[in-house]
């Protein structure tokens, strides 16, 4: 019996089955005790492999995805941006945009916390198994230039087109020339209606053009991404001002008491 154990072992071993066979004794000894049926205790071992696997899986998933992390829809204070709906925010993370093709822009000043939601969305998309991808405006269009200068721009197309989500942040931050502008039509031509795309930006939509600097390729990007779209407005202070204005009274604080 005892060698008919180390086999079994080993196989488990060999088999990648490394929960079910650190939790296997245990479970033996239980089974030995009349505490758990031989059922029983095979379910708990395949579940917590299961388990075990998922949450492997997930982790592997965010870490593909590049996105921030320790980002999530409970970590983000909505009571210092009282002009965000945040029922809204909170059915965006029930994912249903995405079984729709649909997009989401979060349109802010700078600080107001949209890369955080952002973020927040992605990670629960990739923890769901999503295919999720993040990357700024500028890595992007440096990626798109340099593989047509390549002459690889259709595959490194078809590789962002692979992401069921995809999410650029800091649009707005930098003005795109007429070839930036080109691409990034491209590449949202292809996602239209396919696959959903995650924005933010700086830019209120009406001042795309600054962006883009065509008024035309404009107005053509903004059809294709508003026209299955969550437009969510973010008005308030930065949180980089919240965070300074909080030490500050915190020292104020301190001082008074020594006083």
């Amino acid at each position: 019996m005892h060698t008919t154990y180390n086999k079994m072992m080993n196989n488990l071993e060999a088999l990648n089955l490394s929960v079910f066979r650190e939790n296997l004794p245990q479970y033996l000894d239980m089974i030995s005790l009349g505490e758990k049926s031989v059922t029983d205790a095979l379910y708990e071992l395949t579940e917590k492999e299961r388990q075990f696997r998922d949450e492997k899986a997930i982790i592997t998933q965010i870490h593909k995805s590049a996105l921030p992390s320790g980002k999530s829809v409970d970590g983000y204070d909505f009571s210092f941006q009282p002009s965000l709906d945040r029922r809204l925010v909170e059915d965006l993370a029930t994912l249903r945009f995405i079984e729709g093709n649909e997009n989401i822009l979060f349109v802010g000043s700078p600080g107001t916390g949209k890369t955080h939601l952002a973020a927040a969305i992605g990670t629960e998309a990739a923890r769901h198994r999503y295919s999720v991808y993040f990357i700024t405006c500028q890595e992007l269009m440096n990626q798109l230039k340099k593989a047509e200068l390549e002459n690889r721009l259709e595959a490194r197309l078809r590789a962002f087109m692979r992401h069921r989500l995809l999410i650029i942040d800091e649009i707005g931050y930098l003005n795109l020339d007429s070839e930036d502008a080109n691409l990034f039509f491209q590449l949202i031509t292809l996602r239209y209606e396919k696959k959903s795309t995650v924005i933010t930006t700086n830019k209120s939509l009406s001042k795309w053009n600054e962006i883009f600097g065509d008024p035309v390729i404009t107005n053509a990007i903004l059809d294709r991404l508003l026209h299955h779209s969550h437009i969510v407005n973010i008005v308030g202070p930065s949180y980089r001002t919240k965070d300074v204005l909080e030490k500050l009274e915190e020292s104020k604080k301190k001082e008074y008491q020594a006083t």
